[in-house]
């Protein structure tokens, strides 16, 4: 492993309308590593994920030594669009306008990257017609684009079933095992979180804790972080 540290952040802090979003942070996360960012809503994660992105001002330094990929919690998109998701999918792999249309290079790298998230039978179908999972699935195949060394994940699992929440996190574990990526993981579900991070980070505005996902998560220390919110949940076979 590099001794480079693949993320640093140092004394990160976002305000909008002179309230902080998120107050110096300081964290450094290793190349190879599964991060889990948890805290209750409202408590800053997606605003740091997007600091890290560059799409938001913030004060104090943040270094990305590596290619980032990102799929956010909601994507925006018209539904009425007639797209289908290999020409999304090309809008994004080939510099030619996809109205001039699509190489058989792009064709195959697409369907290389829906492969890849056991997508490739969505190749041909509309974009405004998948599920929740299906398009997350999606955005995880456009994000893979590249080989990122650094994938932001913000709650990727939301609106995907049990069943397609497992093999979502099966293909993000197959990028930290097999590409050595790092992943920075937002999530509700702690169960879910003690089964496949190495490490924890809890946000709420400031950063509470991090370490060992399971030393972290007690209920003592969920409590603490949560304020007894009720976002948060764990599956009953565990914790």
């Amino acid at each position: 492993m590099a001794t480079d540290p693949l993320l640093e952040l140092k004394g990160v802090t976002v305000e909008a309308g002179g309230k902080a979003l998120v107050r110096d942070v300081n964290l450094s996360l290793g190349r190879g590593e599964m991060v889990a960012l948890i805290g209750p809503n409202g408590a800053g994660k997606t605003t740091l994920l997007r600091a890290i992105l560059g799409l938001m001002r913030y004060r104090g330094e943040i270094r990305v030594n590596g290619r980032v990929g990102y799929v956010p919690q909601r994507v925006q998109y018209d539904r009425t669009l007639p797209m289908t998701v290999l020409e999304f999918l090309a809008l994004t792999l080939q510099r030619a306008p996809v109205v001039f249309g699509i190489s058989q290079a792009t064709k195959r790298k697409a369907l290389g990257l829906l492969e890849n998230v056991g997508a490739a039978k969505l190749a041909r179908s509309s974009l405004g017609g998948l599920s929740g999972g299906e398009l997350q699935r999606v955005m995880l195949a456009s994000a893979l684009h590249g080989t990122p060394e650094l994938l932001l994940l913000d709650e990727p699992a939301a609106g995907v079933d049990i069943e397609g929440e497992a093999t979502f996190l099966e293909i993000i574990h197959d990028q930290v095992h097999h590409k050595g990526a790092t992943v920075v993981l937002v999530s509700h579900d702690l169960s879910v979180v003690s089964d496949i991070t190495d490490r924890v980070v809890c946000l709420n505005v400031d950063l509470k804790c991090e370490g060992n996902a399971k030393d972290l998560l007690t209920a003592e220390r969920i409590a603490e972080v949560f304020g007894g919110h009720k976002a948060v949940y764990g599956h009953h076979h565990h914790h």
